[in-house]
């Protein structure tokens, strides 16, 4: 008798179930819609609440250019390898001139043959967002190894691949002109000085003395529009989300190393900056930011360390926008639509 009351109390809930379900993810496809209609370029958006597998899919295929957000792969992949003993976490690494490459940090301007411990470069890498740190891991793992980590985290179907920093430099620049693709870290470094436009083009053609008639494509928005055709450091937000979902589900890393990309990805720490300025003050949220020429990602887990009890993964993109004055308030705008949707469901409200 008892067990014939319960499975009618599980009839009699389930529809409940699904239409609240129902419910937050056709209110978040209206808000991101009415976002994706207000802001320029394009939107992808994927959001999935792990108690009970309900996703919101927004454009996730793309694939979607990754820019810094590809740090997350590359220090699940170091953090594996160490719980697997392939390498310590204590082992060092000496600073070459062929692992500098502009962006953020400041590893780039230390002197050759500095060291670093591996787990001083994972901080550098999420704490900072540090490119040279992340070509040092890079070398570290051998850029064939990474790549077959990701495939497994985030599907072979997912055709990611992942380059170094510097590699991406040489690869945007080869668009201008196919020599660029041999320029030393040190020409790269230099070249960046030059604000993207003319002047980067300029700086690109000094370094190779070569004249305007020499290149393949004549401004910079034309050879990050062709780098991005190739489909490299892109993925399918799905892809990545699942990624996201099979680290904080402990499918991926010792809780020893899982607690420390936490700590690295900045779970103690609030902030207002893009998804982060839409959700609420205080919430649990591990993340990373990536940014490149009219693209910008956010992506992260609302409290990522209740596992699949109560977890949210959110990973957007947009495209075709001013990376540095638009993207910030779309990508808030993305966050209080989560909050108001599959957080607001979550807490009861």
């Amino acid at each position: 008798m008892r067990s014939m009351l319960m499975a009618c109390a599980l009839a009699m809930a389930a529809p409940a179930m699904a239409a609240q379900a129902q419910s937050w993810h056709e209110a978040l496809v209206r808000e991101i819609e009415e976002i994706d209609a207000d802001s320029p370029g394009r939107l992808g958006v994927y959001v999935k609440r792990l108690s009970d597998g309900q996703e919101m899919r927004y454009a996730v295929e793309g694939p979607w250019y990754l820019a810094s957000t590809v740090k997350v792969p590359i220090a699940l992949a170091v953090l594996e390898a160490a719980d697997d003993g392939d390498l310590g976490l204590e082992d060092t690494m000496t600073l070459e001139d062929t692992d500098r490459i502009d962006g953020a940090g400041d590893l780039v301007w230390q002197d050759t043959g500095s060291t670093y411990t591996v787990d001083e470069l994972l901080e550098a890498m999420l704490m900072r967002s540090d490119n040279t740190a992340a070509n040092l891991l890079i070398r570290k793992l051998g850029a064939d190894q990474l790549n077959r980590r990701v495939a497994a985290y985030m599907g072979k179907s997912a055709n990611v691949t992942l380059t170094d920093f510097s590699t991406i430099r040489r690869d945007i620049y080869g668009e201008l002109h196919e020599d660029a693709r041999n320029l030393p870290n040190e020409a790269l470094v230099r070249i960046a000085g030059a604000s993207i436009g003319p002047a980067r083009v300029r700086a690109v053609r000094d370094a190779l003395d070569v004249g305007e008639d020499a290149l393949a494509v004549a401004t910079m928005p034309e050879a990050y529009a062709r780098y991005y055709a190739t489909q490299r450091n892109m993925a399918p937000l799905d892809a990545y989300g699942a990624m996201l979902e099979r680290l904080v589900a402990g499918d991926l890393l010792s809780d020893e190393s899982r607690a420390r990309l936490f700590a690295y990805m900045k779970l103690d720490e609030d902030g207002d900056y893009r998804l982060e300025g839409g959700l609420p003050q205080g919430i649990p949220f591990i993340h990373k930011t990536g940014t490149q020429f009219e693209q910008a990602c956010h992506v992260g887990v609302a409290y990522p360390e209740s596992g699949r009890k109560r977890a949210v993964v959110v990973a957007a993109c947009a495209s075709g926008l001013d990376e540095a004055k638009e993207a910030g308030a779309v990508l808030r705008r993305i966050g209080r639509a989560v909050a108001d949707t599959v957080l607001r469901e979550d807490d009861g409200g």
